[in-house]
């Protein structure tokens, strides 16, 4: 009876093995299904329909379930790559199956200049195959506007509105706060215009500040008008005018704002959604199914044309793309950062692949750990010690750490209105021992050396302590003016009179040696195949990733079905809360932003080099 029993039990163990696998078999199908889906089929003298959603971006950041909610939901946050968006435009100018470019922007937030005129310089490509572009928007802003200038026609919603805000760069500023929690702020730094640490140590800007800051906004709103006013063959003071009196202009016209924007000649027209498809209907061809135009997504567009891409490589020579997008951080990190050992890896990784002829690095960061950007830094050097080129090419941002990592590069290349510079060194170490003294909390004690007890959160940072972190953060803008002397030629001197934690813009850091071109990265691309004997054509682009594990990959893909099941579960926003969480995320944002790296920079034994410089 017992081995009767016994065997049963085994069976039923048995048999709960294979349900549990086949039941694994089937949940791993589904999802791979899910994960590559069907390729659709493409129709033919299509509109290739570019829709941003949320901000541009070099690199997606965040967590991917939280992402996916809050696009879904409305809420402002969803992204779009750049390299997205371009990869798109530029394989559809060469496409007879796309007739027509249409460019949507209701749904995109925002994007940093040097982004947009990545955008812009592929619509304008796009344009010379003499394929049509229709720009459309309820209403354009000052980003938006950036690059539906360079399309051929430009309608508005007749109760739109074109909103060119200019530029600013205002920061919250915490002293008063902190001296109410009797926080100090011990702050050891190197630079008249490393402003980075102001808000803890300030309630307004320094004149220091105030005169770079002031500086780079005229700056890039200069290339902004000059940009525009080029592509819409309206001159740079006209669009000037129209938002220094955009106010009495429009209480004139009686609050008819799109009027306005026709008069100054910056749309082609004034046409509601229906109209504007009717147009584009005739530019393409006409849907009878659906009563509209014939149209391909970016998604189910880059779906094919990648697809097709890879059957038709030939991968002989390779020009390596590495993006490095976010904050410089220690260690490994997921998306939004730079991770400091991830993207070692990936250089080291470029360098033992004799096929990889060049290495571009695409730089979008406002800097960070010191340790971290000198991790970056040496396998930059090593792998131009093999003799193959290394080229940057600068985003948005590339300052402070951004620009630690670029120095190596045999070629720099920016665009006009990229913040680059901020070569300074800092650190800050926190105490509170007002805070304890209001407690009613003393402290006393003794110790064995000079140091000892100099770095408690209860107590002032002492003298011996102050000295040694003031010198540690002064070698270490020693070391970081070594590295741009030597990777830019230049003269310890040189460098330090063009540093001093102050940013430049691209134009102005061209000026002054730290920038060799401006432009684009496809023209630095295309530099640095011509530096490695490449013949155009006779290479591919290889952009560089950090491999993710099937779990990973496996998880990502649960996570954005997820989402969309909570959505059909939980039903859509209401339009009223939506609008109040993005206007908690303007108005409190920034001070999140901010105390998050106080906490993050508050460290005694750590370095940074970092450029709290975004402009807008």
């Amino acid at each position: 009876m017992r081995k009767f029993f016994g065997f049963l039990f085994k069976g039923l163990d048995g048999l709960r093995k294979v349900l549990h696998l086949l039941l694994l078999l089937v949940i791993f199908g589904f999802v791979v299904g899910a994960m590559s889906g069907s390729i659709p089929k493409l129709p033919q003298d299509a509109a290739l329909v570019i829709q941003p959603e949320g901000e541009i971006v070099e690199q997606p950041t965040g967590d991917p379930l939280e992402l996916a909610i809050a696009e879904a939901r409305g809420l402002g946050r969803g992204e779009t790559t750049l390299r997205d968006i371009t990869d798109a435009i530029q394989a559809a100018r060469d496409d007879k199956r796309i007739k027509t470019l249409v460019l949507d922007f209701d749904a995109m937030t925002g994007a940093g200049q040097p982004t947009l005129d990545e955008f812009a310089r592929s619509v304008s490509d796009f344009r010379k195959s003499g394929k049509k572009v229709v720009a459309y928007a309820t209403g354009y802003s000052r980003d938006s506007y950036y690059v539906a200038s360079h399309a051929d026609e430009i309608y508005l919603d007749p109760m739109g509105a074109v909103i060119l805000e200019g530029y600013e760069r205002y920061r919250n500023y915490y002293k008063s706060a902190l001296d109410k929690l009797g926080v100090d702020v011990n702050v050891f730094r190197v630079g008249s215009y490393k402003s980075a640490v102001e808000p803890y140590i300030r309630d307004d800007m320094s004149p220091e500040d105030r005169e770079a800051s002031q500086t780079f906004v005229n700056s890039l709103w200069d290339t902004y008008l000059t940009a525009v006013g080029k592509a819409r063959g309206v001159e740079p003071a006209a669009l000037r005018a129209y938002v220094d009196t955009l106010t009495p202009v429009v209480k004139a016209a009686k609050g008819d704002t799109g009027k306005v924007a026709l008069d100054a000649k910056l749309v082609t027209a004034l046409k509601t959604p229906l109209e504007v498809e009717k147009r584009i209907e005739a530019l393409s061809s006409k849907d009878d199914e659906n009563d509209s135009y014939v149209s391909v997504s970016l998604k189910d567009y880059l779906r094919v044309v990648r697809a097709e891409d890879k059957i038709s490589r030939h991968p002989d020579a390779r020009v390596a793309v590495l993006i490095g997008s976010g904050e410089i951080v220690d260690g490994g990190g997921g998306g939004g950062v730079i991770a400091g050992d991830d993207m070692a890896e990936l250089i080291r990784e470029a360098r033992l692949d004799k096929d990889i002829k060049a290495l571009v690095l695409r730089i979008d960061s406002p800097g960070g750990s010191v340790t971290a950007s000198e991790k970056i830094h040496r396998e930059l050097l090593a792998f131009k010690k093999t003799k193959r080129p290394i080229v940057v090419s600068m985003g948005d941002l590339a300052a402070s750490g951004g620009y630690y990592i670029a120095a190596p590069a045999d070629e720099i290349w920016a665009s006009p209105a990229t913040i680059t510079g901020s070569i300074g060194i800092f650190g800050l170490f926190p105490t509170a021992p007002r805070t304890f003294d209001k407690l009613g909390i003393g402290v006393d004690g003794v110790g064995t050396t000079p140091l000892s007890g100099e770095l408690r959160l209860d107590r002032s940072v002492g003298p011996a302590a102050a000295m040694l972190l003031q010198a540690t953060i002064e070698r270490g803008y020693e070391d970081f003016l070594a590295r741009v002397s030597k990777g830019r030629d230049k003269s310890r001197d040189d460098v330090d009179a063009i540093a001093q934690g102050r940013v430049w813009s691209g134009r102005d850091a061209k000026d002054r040696g730290l920038v060799d071109q401006l432009g684009s990265l496809d023209q630095a691309i295309a530099a640095a195949a011509k530096r490695a004997g490449l013949e155009e054509g006779k290479y591919e682009r290889d952009y560089l990733e950090s491999d993710k594990s099937w779990a990973q990959e496996l998880v990502a893909s649960v996570e954005t079905s997820a989402a969309s099941l909570m959505l059909r579960v939980a039903g859509p926003a209401d339009l009223t809360s939506a609008w109040a969480l993005q206007a908690a995320k303007r108005d409190f944002g920034p001070v999140e932003r901010e105390v998050l790296r106080f906490n993050r920079h508050a460290i005694a034994d750590r370095l940074y080099a970092h450029c709290f410089c975004t402009p807008y």
